[in-house]
């Protein structure tokens, strides 16, 4: 069985660093400050390995657990970073990481050309072993991860020869990876209604819970309602997706118009630990609090917003015979959904189905 999951930085980097003239890879970071140094004609590996680490988990144990270092080797390497650019890259306070806007530019210069190589080398090692067909996947939760690789599995044993590359997507960017070729299909979170993309059935549906600090005066509540939201802030991520997407995900406003406070994050792990300082409130689907459960943190239920539900997305004019099989047989796999009804008998999509409910 061939499935690989792209989670290693170390040999994604030692590609990286392969394949690209490094050259090229530096005069991009000159061009954040206008001063390349004299002399110095590239960016050492394990300063790109730990940057984009860094950028990625805004958080240094976790960064350093990925790359085998200390933490303090991680801080010297970025800081010698800094100094080789002449800018901070990140700000560092005893409660967070955050990217500076040089950071932020370095981190998207680099990061589209560093995905192409990856799946450039990705696809040519596949073809070295005899793959015939490689089908890149993305997913947006870890339930859904566990749901791709089912079908990853099976995909392999019924089509010989192909190979299946999965990747997270991140909730700051859910359609830009679909778009840009990273991955072929995904399995995301609705709604999506976009002109290129299609989208299939809902594989996954789950009650909608409320993130908060455990001192937080809505867990004293008996009830917390869209209402109440306008008395605190709602963590959410600063995506670059449809304006309906962000609305459906985290409400700008009560049902009497009041506003509900904001505050943007990049991803997932800052959306936690920002509950997790008392910063604000987030939503996360039931199922989630078994891979995201913290002492600091109580899940209130929440059932005054349609329900999370997860489906695939491909392009429209993308539709492979692989992707094909591959839809086939993750709808195979995906839980029977239960079916509601509405008062004429007709049944219901699990959307409506749960608005219905409620």
């Amino acid at each position: 069985m061939r499935v690989r999951a792209v989670f290693d930085p170390t040999s994604l980097f030692q590609a990286f660093e392969a394949t690209i003239n490094a050259e090229i890879i530096y005069d991009r970071c000159a061009t954040l400050t206008d001063q390349r140094p004299q002399g110095e004609p590239t960016v050492e590996r394990h300063e790109l390995e730990a940057f984009l680490t860094l950028a990625e988990e805004l958080h240094f144990r976790r960064t350093s657990e990925r790359l085998g270092l200390a933490q303090g080797r991680v801080s010297q390497i970025i800081q010698k970073l800094e100094r080789r650019i002449g800018a901070r890259l990140f700000e560092r306070t005893s409660r967070k990481v955050a990217l500076t806007p040089v950071g932020e530019k370095l981190r998207d210069d680099l990061l589209p050309a560093y995905q192409q190589v990856q799946r450039a080398l990705a696809d040519a090692a596949a073809a070295a072993r005899g793959a015939r067909d490689v089908l890149r996947v993305g997913y947006s939760s870890p339930m859904a991860a566990e749901l791709v690789l089912k079908a990853a599995d099976r995909l392999t044993a019924r089509c010989p020869g192909s190979e299946v590359h999965i990747q997270e997507i991140h909730l700051s960017d859910p359609l830009g990876p679909i778009r840009s070729g990273q991955v072929h299909l995904q399995v995301t979170q609705l709604p999506i209604d976009e002109p290129d993309l299609a989208v299939g059935p809902v594989l996954i549906a789950e009650d909608r819970r409320l993130l908060v600090h455990h001192a937080h005066p809505f867990t004293r509540s008996t009830a917390v309602t869209l209402e109440d939201l306008a008395a605190t802030t709602l963590v959410g991520f600063a995506a670059a997706a449809p304006l309906y997407w962000q609305e459906y995900h985290c409400p700008r406003r009560t049902p009497s118009g009041r506003p509900v406070p904001h505050v943007a994050v990049g991803n997932w792990h800052e959306a936690l630990a920002m509950v997790g300082a008392g910063k604000g409130v987030t939503f996360a689907s039931a199922r989630d609090e078994q891979y995201h459960a913290r002492p600091d943190i109580v899940w209130l239920p929440f059932l005054h917003l349609p329900r999370f539900e997860y489906a695939t997305i491909w392009p429209r004019t993308g539709k492979t015979s692989l992707i094909q099989a591959f839809l086939h047989i993750i709808n195979e796999e995906a839980p029977r959904l239960p079916v509601h009804r509405d008062a004429h008998g007709r049944a219901l999509p699990p959307t409506a189905a749960s608005a219905h409910s409620q």
